[in-house]
This record gives C-alpha cells, sequence and structure tokens, in this order.
C-alpha cells in the first residue's frame, strides 16, 4: 500500500491527542527480530551486486553487517549506511588489494544534506531532475531491496511480549511506530500479525526522520517526562533526545530480555513517573556498551 506524501504527513500532524502520555515504537529489530535476516539476505547481496564489490565480497558483507547490525550505527537510514559501508571498505587495504575502490557517492552525500524525507519517492525526484548516475545507482539498489524484502521477509512474529506491552500501554497512552522503513513493508508486517489495531499510526520513512515523527506526532501537546520512545538503535536514541522525550531500549542481542523488562517493570515506572533520573541513564549505559564505535579490524 501507498501513500499520498502530503496527506500522509497531514495525517501524523493531526493525530489526536487521547491520553496524557506518548510512546513511539521503532519495528525492525524492536518489534520484529528481522533486522538480521534483511540485512544479511536482502541489503547486503544488493549491495555487493549494484556497487560491483564481488571481488571482495567477504569483507563487504563483513562492513555492511557491522555497519547496520552492530555498531552505533545500527538501524541509520537505508542511504547513509550505503555511504558509511563505502567508506569503510575504502579505508581497508585488503579490499584495495584486490583492486576494488570503493568510493562514497559525492552525488549521494549532497542528496543526504538537503532531503528529509529519505525514501525512493525522494529519491525518485532527484534521479528524474538531475540523471545523477550515482543517485541512480543507490535508487536501483533500493528498489532491488524492497523486492527481495517483501519476497523473503514473511511470517517473522512479533517479539515475545510486543504484543502484550502495546495491549496494556494503548489503554494509557497515544501510542505510534517511528521507523525508517518504508510505510508499506511496515504496514504489510504489522498487519499479518494482526497488531497494527494496536497504533494510532504507522510512520515510514515517507513521512520524514525519527525525530520529525515524533515532534509531527506530539507537536508539543505531551509534557516531556510522559514522552517516550521504545527502540533497538542509537537514531531512537537521538530521536527521544531530540524531543526531550525518555527512551527505553530493546537491546540487540537481548531482544526477550528487554521486552519482559519494559512490560514488567519500564512501562510501571513510565505511568508512575519513576522513569527519568538513574533508572535512565542505567538503561542508556547498558544500551551504549552493547554497540562500539569502532569495528574489529579498526582496533
Amino acid at each position: 500500500m501507498t501513500k499520498d506524501p502530503a496527506q500522509y504527513l497531514a495525517e501524523l500532524k493531526s493525530l489526536p491527542k487521547q491520553h496524557d502520555f506518548f510512546i513511539g515504537i521503532d519495528s525492525d529489530g524492536c518489534v520484529f527480530d528481522s533486522m538480521g535476516i534483511k540485512h544479511k539476505e536482502c541489503f547486503c547481496p544488493a549491495f555487493i551486486k549494484h556497487f560491483e564489490l564481488q571481488a571482495a565480497s567477504n569483507f563487504a558483507r563483513e562492513v555492511w553487517e557491522f555497519v547496520n547490525l552492530y555498531s552505533r550505527d545500527r538501524g541509520c537510514n537505508r542511504f547513509f549506511a550505503i555511504q558509511k559501508s563505502l567508506q569503510l571498505l575504502g579505508e581497508r587495504p585488503e579490499v584495495r588489494a584486490r583492486g576494488v575502490h570503493a568510493t562514497s557517492l559525492l552525488s549521494l552525500a549532497a542528496w543526504l544534506k538537503e532531503e528529509s524525507k529519505l525514501g525512493n519517492p525522494a529519491l525518485e525526484k532527484k534521479v528524474a531532475a538531475t540523471g545523477d548516475a550515482g543517485l541512480a545507482k543507490a535508487l536501483a539498489w533500493s528498489r532491488e531491496v524492497n523486492a527481495r524484502v517483501e519476497d523473503l521477509v514473511q511470517h517473522v512474529p512479533p517479539l515475545p511480549l510486543v504484543r502484550e506491552s502495546l495491549e496494556k500501554t494503548r489503554m494509557r497512552a497515544d501510542v505510534i511506530v517511528v521507523s525508517q522503513t518504508p510505510y508499506a513493508a511496515i504496514e504489510r508486517e504489522w498487519s499479518e500479525h494482526k497488531i497494527d489495531g494496536l497504533v494510532n499510526f504507522i510512520a515510514g520513512q515517507e513521512a520524514g526522520t525519527k525525530s520529525e515523527h515524533i515532534r509531527f506526532a506530539t507537536g508539543g501537546r505531551y509534557a516531556p517526562e510522559k514522552m517516550l520512545m521504545i527502540g533497538d538503535a542509537p537514531g531512537d536514541l537521538k530521536a527521544a533526545r531530540d524531543n526531550q522525550a525518555l527512551f527505553f531500549p530493546i537491546v540487540p542481542g537481548q531482544e526477550e530480555q528487554s521486552w519482559q523488562r519494559f512490560f514488567n517493570e519500564g512501562s510501571e515506572r513510565f505511568f508512575a513517573g519513576m522513569f527519568a533520573g538513574d533508572y535512565q541513564k542505567k538503561l542508556v549505559d547498558e544500551f551504549n556498551a552493547a554497540l562500539p564505535e569502532q569495528a574489529p579490524w579498526q582496533k
């Protein structure tokens, strides 16, 4: 299902306030344990193909998975991921020794700075207007990624206690999905498992950044201590901080334990006004410790 961009954004900005509390929830890697299959089987193979990295495919896979799964860049926008991965590959002497010259795309870097709605619709318009070969390559890659995801990523249920947590929190909070995944993919996954009706809105990459999603949806109508972002990536933490909201991490590799902690403890503290301060700091420290800044080969 596609959305008219203007209407989609207007719907997000005009969401009615029904409760005093607000919760934003990421999707990939947070609600669904789908980051691994998407990046290892969909994003990375298409990355190797479209950017002609076959001769250094093992290094390309190592870099792509570090950037998107195991580092502080986990969960970043897919086009930022291209730039970061090409940069790291270009720095590796092993890659150059194989005759592969991975270079960042200057036109893509410029587009990333000027555009906030970093999805295929905006990139399609830019390619049509400029005819830039680098942007066209990134668009072809992104289209193949979407096709691979639609074909392969099915029957991945929500993590344990996600459904129960949504049912519990929606009685006291306005809840939306905050994601950089295309809307069609999120809507397909949430409706397949019949949890789309447990949130007020699904915000995908077409509606802007995660920080913008929260800002558009809240509009200054909620007290900061009554706003919470749940996510598995540093970008989710940034979105929370950009909006002075609280943050509950779904720690990569500890997803089940994290949701159990939220259901039994975190949600209760949030609604009781006992989340900020030492409890929040402990959660963030544990989360940051799980995602290094340096890759193993850089040490």
